[in-house]
């Protein structure tokens, strides 16, 4: 493998998450999560689009009621970084092309089906949950709260017996 196009060791990568996570709880007073940055876009485009709709809907007016702008939201930021530092990255190490990564068993369409299913499913699940994976588990467990630590031990359990049903897509 051309060593401009490897990736950063994973246990280096780890402990830098790490120390993200212990600044993000320093200076904002609580740790990273994503979710939320979809739920004040979605506000925001629902006022945009149907103000009236919005300030009478209960879950979408409580997102609107302090006064504030939802894209004003520190989280919108955060997504919006990720986004451009994935981009960058990918580009300073020559990995930016555009190109879909699925088993020569199932078709690019297929691959999509699939990925678009679990991210629906990704969606629902963090509503239903109160937040993302990154904003229970992550921020949880390095918070040392005992339902972090319960999060990351369901999504692993539950990502390992699934995997066992989807295996013939990647394998």
């Amino acid at each position: 493998m051309d060593k401009s196009k490897s990736y950063i060791n994973s246990y280096l990568g780890g402990v830098l998450l790490g120390l993200l996570l212990l600044a993000t709880f320093y200076i904002n007073g609580r740790g990273l999560g994503a979710s939320g940055a979809i739920k004040d876009s979605v506000a925001a485009t629902v006022n945009q689009l149907a103000p009236e709709h919005a300030k009478e809907s209960k879950y979408i007016g409580k997102l609107l009621s302090d006064g504030e702008k939802p894209l004003n939201s520190w989280l919108v930021f955060e997504v919006l970084g990720i986004l451009a530092g994935s981009f960058i990255s990918g580009a300073l190490a020559g990995r930016l092309k555009w190109k879909t990564e699925h088993s020569p068993k199932i078709s690019i369409r297929t691959r999509i089906l699939f990925a678009g299913m679990g991210g629906v499913l990704f969606g629902i699940g963090s509503q239903l949950a109160r937040g993302c994976t990154s904003g229970a588990a992550l921020s949880g467990s390095a918070a040392l709260g005992l339902s972090g630590f319960i999060t990351m031990l369901c999504i692993f359990g539950s990502a390992y017996m699934f995997a066992w049903f989807f295996r013939k897509l990647w394998i």
